[in-house]
């Protein structure tokens, strides 16, 4: 019984010292205004559209649009400004049936890893704690590149073909740009939206760059699916188009390398810093 005023004493003093911590919290708007915006660290998850653009794309077509998912985090290192680190997934197809150039019949369809490291930039500041927040961000990585194509019902990988007579490097360093925004939904949690193009340093995303090779030396399915024309029925083709194209016939544009796009939503989760958890010691009574 002689303990009992002491712990109510105790305990109103945490009361009354937690009650300040609220009411100062109030003020600024946010538990955690007084911790440092650096070493933040936010973990995201999403999925989405991925969009091929290159050889095979004349025009917007909606049958090239494939799925995509992504996992990023970011580190933030000073109120505006994170580091960011992203691994996608993403799947991009093309065909040359009802563009332009469909007399050339060529398609394909790839699936392939990438990942980047770049950098944040938000229009708020961190301490701000606006509702809604849009960011650029942008950086540099590498996509692993797997072109095929289906050939009798069956889909083959294209690069160990050399369709174009050259072998070409899987492994593509790429750039990003991008544009974003993010809700904020507790303080823990956002939603976000994003819209990026992923630039390429290879015109072979869709194993089309430059010319028909010459088919003397190739095996019978390199030849199938380096000229697709001949599946054709001759008698539809422009006038004056052979069944098959010439060795050094155009078969892509190599001036413009492709890139591919995604439209991704997103779920972002907060994680907590040495700082952040002090403040929220802060609010508890241990007596």
């Amino acid at each position: 019984m002689t303990q009992l005023p002491l712990r109510l004493a105790s305990l109103l003093v945490c009361v009354i010292g937690s009650v300040s911590v609220l009411a100062q919290s109030s003020r600024n708007s946010h538990l955690y205004r007084n911790t440092p915006a650096f070493g933040v660290v936010k973990l995201s998850v999403g999925t989405g559209i991925s969009y091929y653009m290159g050889d095979m794309r004349a025009k917007t077509d909606l049958r090239f649009i494939q799925p995509h998912i992504a996992a990023a985090i970011t580190y933030r290192l000073a109120e505006r400004f994170s580091v960011r680190g992203e691994i996608d997934f993403y799947r991009i197809s093309g065909k040359q049936e009802g563009g332009p150039i469909w007399y050339n019949n060529l398609s394909f369809r790839s699936d392939n890893p990438a990942g980047y490291v770049g950098l944040q930039a938000d229009l708020f500041r961190y301490h701000d704690e606006r509702a809604v927040n849009p960011y650029l961000f942008g950086g540099v990585g590498i996509t692993r590149i797997t072109p095929k194509a289906q050939y009798q019902g069956t889909w083959h990988s294209l690069a160990p073909l050399q369709t174009e007579g050259v072998a070409y490097n899987r492994n593509v360093r790429i750039g990003v740009i991008g544009i974003g925004t993010s809700w904020k939904y507790n303080e823990r949690w956002n939603f976000a939206v994003e819209l990026s193009n992923n630039y390429a340093n290879s015109d072979y995303l869709d194993d089309v760059s430059t010319v028909y090779p010459n088919p003397t030396g190739m095996d019978n399915l390199a030849i199938a699916l380096s000229d697709r024309r001949a599946e054709l029925d001759p008698s539809t083709l422009p006038a004056g188009y052979p069944a098959r194209n010439d060795a050094g016939a155009q078969r892509g544009n190599p001036k413009v390398k492709d890139s591919y796009g995604f439209l991704s939503f997103r779920a972002e989760y907060l994680l907590g810093t040495q700082a952040r958890r002090a403040e929220r010691r802060k609010l508890r009574c241990y007596y």
